[in-house]
């Protein structure tokens, strides 16, 4: 059956015996990477610390057993809670946990369809673009909290941001500041010092003790209950399906596509790693749909916890497993203590990771590579922070499709060769020339191309008999079937005799099921080859049209 290759195989537990030791220390380190990072998300997202926490734990567990890679790490990631910003103003923390369950259904029926593969065909600058605007969308949301100020409002993120700004300048909040300054800063420089060591966490537990202990007062996290929630379907409600598809369709189309990048990334790393591109999406959507039930937010796979889990050694699933384990012992443990981390220290935890999410030799290059593709970056950059993710996707995908399909186009060419000598005297080919005209037509005969195809083939005045070279066209669609048979019509209706020679098999069933040239093939005037073609309409000439030579 189709839905049993999507299901947990027995080589992926036997990868487990391989190194537990291995994988239990990378569970360990990842855990800790992905505390700060899910309280973070959690928060931004505006469903509070505990949901991004419940993510981390239930989804992170569900996507390492059902997933199709041994070293992916699943919780939630800035870009999604750059969606769910939106959802959460507009419809409430019921209707995101509703958008949740929703984009799971849909990333199941994609795993089903076998469409995973066909991420790999993104446009590089539209991924590269979409990944620079998601991190300055994401550093955009953390302007208040990093300022110390609450009741900042707007319609879109920049907004909120410019109006965070303007409050902080009426009555400014050094501490918060210098407080969400100093966490990024920490991370920043000691990734380059010592990669190793977590400090998103010793930042984040060293502005906390700083809070505690001094007369500083900064906004924190709040209470978290000791434990997961209670399971519940209270958020179901199908009466909203068509009002939340939207969203959910943009949850689920980022969790497909950042899930199978980090997946891709993981096996960069590795050499003999491989990923199955439907399992994964399948395991992203169970994760989906059983985060909202103890009151996650969407999910999805995250590249730089799945980058810092491969770093560590991992060697199988179990080492998310052990991620997502650690955490629920924090949630647990450690509850009381999580609630005293200022809002501000997590900001710097975020902020510092959009500053690692651009990597800006790559954006250089690509602005440098094309025109075309220089473009594509710039636009998918602008409409990601201007308006939203799925927009963005949608205009680069769109805007790379047209200008390289006019990249292609420009390859088609029709041009006018001499005839061949062949066994005649010159007398005669000089006479033939003057009333047969050959055009070979390369490249691809398709909608982009085809008006150019037929503009060229109408100003033809000066012959009897045109021969049509096919034999170098690459590929030939419905419209460039259709021009090419309305080009056919026009020389006939002027006179001129058409041949048509070399044409590909692959080629034959389009024009045959239009019905293109039936009429030249059974008058046989379709040939094999050039030389047949030729000969055919020097016998023509000369029986019809030509006196004989000499």
């Amino acid at each position: 059956m189709p839905f049993v290759r999507l299901l947990p195989q027995r080589a992926d537990w036997a990868a487990v015996r391989r190194a537990p030791r291995a994988d239990l220390v990378a569970g360990l380190t990842v855990a800790v990477v992905a505390l700060p990072l899910a309280l973070a998300f959690g928060v931004t997202s505006g469903l509070g610390a505990q949901a991004g926490l419940v993510t981390a734990i239930v989804a992170g567990a569900v996507a390492a057993v059902f997933g199709g890679s041994n070293l992916q790490v699943s919780g939630p990631t800035g870009a999604m809670t750059v969606v769910l910003v939106p959802v959460v103003a507009q419809v409430g923390a019921a209707g995101v946990l509703m958008v949740g369950a929703l984009a799971g259904v849909i990333l199941i029926g994609l795993a089903v369809a076998r469409l995973g593969r066909y991420v790999r065909y993104l446009p590089t600058p539209v991924i590269e673009g979409f990944t620079a605007g998601i991190a300055v969308v994401i550093a955009l949301q953390q302007v208040p909290a990093a300022l110390g100020v609450s009741g900042a409002h707007g319609d879109k993120v920049w907004a909120v941001a410019a109006d965070a700004v303007t409050r902080f300048a009426r009555h400014p909040h050094p501490a918060a500041v210098a407080v969400a300054v100093g966490v990024a800063a920490l991370m920043l420089l000691g990734a380059r010092l010592r990669p190793g060591v977590p400090f998103s966490l010793i930042g984040v537990a060293a502005a906390t003790i700083l809070v505690e202990v001094t007369p500083i007062a900064l906004p924190s996290i709040g209470r978290l209950p000791a434990g997961l929630p209670a399971p519940s379907l209270d958020f179901l409600d199908l009466g909203a399906v068509r009002t939340l598809l939207p969203a959910a369709v943009a949850v689920a189309a980022l969790a497909a596509l950042e899930s199978l990048l980090s997946a891709t990334v993981a096996d960069a790393m590795t050499v003999n790693e491989r990923h199955d591109p439907d399992r994964e999406l399948f395991g992203q959507g169970l994760a989906n749909l059983v985060s909202p039930v103890f009151g996650g937010i969407p999910a999805t796979a995250a590249i730089a916890r799945t980058a810092v889990n491969v770093r560590a050694g991992a060697r199988s699933k179990l080492a998310s497993l052990t991620h997502a384990a650690a955490l629920a012992v924090i949630v647990l443990a450690a509850a009381p203590l999580v609630a005293h981390i200022p809002l501000a220290a997590l900001a710097g935890v975020l902020l510092a990771t959009t500053v690692r999410m651009v990597e800006a030799a790559s954006l250089l290059a690509l602005a440098r590579s094309t025109r075309r593709d220089a473009l594509v970056l710039i636009l998918t950059f602008t409409v990601t922070v201007a308006f939203d993710l799925v927009t963005a996707v949608v205009v680069g995908i769109a805007v790379a499709i047209v200008l390289a399909l006019r990249a292609v186009a420009r390859t088609a060419r029709i041009e006018r060769i001499p005839l061949e000598q062949g066994d005649h005297s010159a007398e005669e080919h000089a006479l033939l020339a003057e009333h047969i005209v050959a055009y070979r037509l390369d490249g691809p005969l398709f909608f982009g191309a085809a008006h150019t195809f037929l503009l060229h083939l109408s100003e033809i005045t000066d012959a009897q008999v045109v021969i049509l070279r096919m034999s170098r066209v690459s590929t030939v669609d419905a419209t460039g079937a259709h021009v090419l048979g309305d080009a056919i019509t026009r020389l006939q209706r002027r006179g001129i005799t058409v041949l048509l020679s070399g044409i590909a098999t692959s080629h034959e069933e389009v024009l045959s099921t239009l019905g293109v040239a039936e009429h030249l093939r059974r008058d046989g005037c379709v040939f094999a080859d050039t030389p047949g073609a030729i000969e055919y309409a020097r016998s023509h000439l000369l029986q019809h049209r030509l006196p004989p030579a000499g």
